[in-house]
């Protein structure tokens, strides 16, 4: 059992939470949600010990905890499945000692007796065995076995997160802490995912903006807002709708109390200078016994996403004849032809580094094609979010100072309104752009796509540091455009919601299907795990 007593934390005079006490109990699954910036990965550093609450509150943790690293490059120089076993540090101290052990030419009477000392923990450890379990995770999300005795320096950083994913899951950690375990896995290795944690029988508590992955996972959600952290029973759809049904109920109270105290008040104001003093004063304390209960502030926000276009057009968007791309000597698409006609909406999905980015750049003309042609109908324009947008903003500037370039005809007002919506309210809107949170970046270039209007969308990978609600309205923003959408995005939900038309990187090459994703997955037979574990 995890046991948090009476933590509080706050940076200056911001508080993320305020005297805290909730026990996580083990065979239960917990979510942590919030908002981006309300403390999650805060608190998460709190329960491994790497940061200290603002009080003197304390933390009871079982002896194994696994923790998801965040460090991609502090194993450069080890070994794939060594990195792993890395995850039972006692395990991996005994194995390390021994080997020292093992190089001495003569060995004194101690270190005989401390190197059977040290078998005795390796063989309780399970250690002649971590080899093969390690072997059997890394396979799991996506790591074939020729490479495991590699260095971890010949990963690509993606997989890197894999490796210390993996790391976290060996030798049955007593309670899992995991903060964003899918932002990058594909979506079998997040489908393997949530099969093993299904089947985890001790104390998960993961971090994550996919809506699917903690309605699939979680037994219960923690949630921080007001100032607190509070237990919901169920998944994240669940506590969605207690966390409103219970604010909507304390608002209905609270109007009747009002209405009810408006009487009492005028009865007190008619009588209170003349015979019916008793009566006046019953009324008062029936007045302080309905005092409205006090609504804290909700941190929930959700930024309004509407895209719009200028003008519509034709009814042919996109015709691609032939289209053919090798990269490194891999052919990552031979031969694809489609046309893309007004209205449709395509997710593109697959694998990691298969060539999703590589398609899109090569429909938009980034990178030339090996062969084949692109045809945009007349009067094509697009807005493009890429994967990698760091460039996109320079700093040196503001939000507002940045957005205001891709102003036309407008007005100073309609440039301020769409930073509102997009949650750059006030004092937000002069923010520095090089302090701006992933988050907060991803926000403002959506927000430069919805100024510019134009009839296609193209996004690669837009939720990797969007918080729920934002994914949500996100969703919603692109199921009511009109006009042509592609999507890169392993969100089920998003593109569950969104999607009309999927283009699939397969091992046997591209699928063009015309239908939503869970068409797609029901005509090709490549179902969703259930509880059981069966897909």
């Amino acid at each position: 059992m995890i046991i948090v007593n009476e933590v509080s934390k706050g940076f200056g005079s911001r508080t993320l939470f305020d005297n805290v006490s909730v026990k996580f109990s083990p065979g239960f699954r917990y979510g942590l949600t919030g908002p981006n910036g309300a403390g999650k990965s805060t608190f998460m550093k709190i329960l491994t010990g790497e940061v200290e609450p603002t009080n003197k509150g304390t933390i009871s943790r079982p002896k194994k905890v696994g923790v998801l690293k965040q460090n991609q490059f502090a194993y450069d120089n080890e070994r794939i499945v060594d990195t792993v076993v890395m995850g039972n540090e006692t395990l991996w101290n005994a194995f390390k000692e021994r080997d020292a052990l093992c190089e001495e030419a003569n060995l004194t009477e101690t270190q005989m007796l401390r190197l059977g000392d040290l078998e005795s923990i390796i063989a309780d450890e399970d250690g002649y065995t971590a080899e093969f379990e390690a072997g059997e995770i890394l396979r799991g999300i996506g790591i074939p076995d020729e490479e495991h005795e590699n260095l971890m320096s010949t990963l690509p950083t993606d997989f890197k997160f894999r490796v210390l994913l993996a790391q976290a899951l060996f030798a049955g950690p007593q309670a899992l802490l995991l903060d964003e375990p899918t932002n990058h896995l594909d979506l079998d290795s997040i489908h393997w995912l949530e099969d093993f944690l299904d089947g985890y029988e001790g104390i998960l508590i993961v971090i994550s903006h996919d809506r699917h992955f903690l309605n699939t996972v979680c037994t219960h959600i923690a949630d921080i807002d007001y100032d607190t952290i509070i237990l919901y029973p169920g998944n994240y759809d669940d506590m969605v709708e207690h966390k409103m049904q219970a604010r909507s109920t304390v608002e209905s109270e609270n109007k009747d109390k009002a209405k009810k105290i408006l009487q009492l008040q005028e009865f007190v104001a008619r009588f209170a200078a003349g015979q019916r003093s008793s009566q006046v004063q019953s009324r008062k304390k029936e007045m302080a016994r309905l005092a409205p209960q006090e609504l804290k502030r909700s941190n929930i926000q959700r930024p309004y996403i509407r895209f719009e276009q200028e003008k519509p057009l034709g009814r042919e968007i996109l015709r691609v004849e032939g289209l053919t791309k090798e990269f490194d000597g891999k052919t990552l698409f031979k031969d694809f032809r489609f046309d893309v006609y007004r209205g449709d909406r395509i997710a593109i999905i697959g694998g990691n580094g298969v060539g999703k980015t590589t398609l899109i750049r090569c429909l938009i003309g980034e990178l030339e094609p090996d062969a084949g042609s692109v045809k945009w109908g007349d009067a094509s324009a697009w807005s493009y979010y890429p994967q990698d947008y760091h460039d996109e903003i320079p700093h040196g500037t503001t939000a507002y100072d940045w957005l205001l370039q891709y102003m036309t005809d407008e007005g100073h007002q309609f440039v301020r309104g769409v930073l509102g919506r997009m949650l750059f309210s006030g004092e937000e809107s002069q923010k520095a752009t090089e302090a701006l949170s992933g988050g907060e970046s991803a926000r403002l270039l959506m927000a430069r796509m919805m100024m510019r209007k134009n009839p296609i969308l193209i996004l690669d990978e837009p939720t990797n540091h969007l918080d729920l609600e934002a994914v949500n309205a996100l969703g919603e923003g692109l199921s009511s455009f009109p006009g042509t959408v592609f999507v890169v995005s392993h969100d089920r939900d998003l593109i569950s919601d969104v999607a009309t038309r999927v283009i699939s990187f397969t091992p046997k090459g591209l699928i063009d299907y015309n239908g939503t994703y869970p068409e797609y997955l029901e005509s090709h037979r490549f179902k969703e795990f259930s509880k059981s574990g069966k897909r």
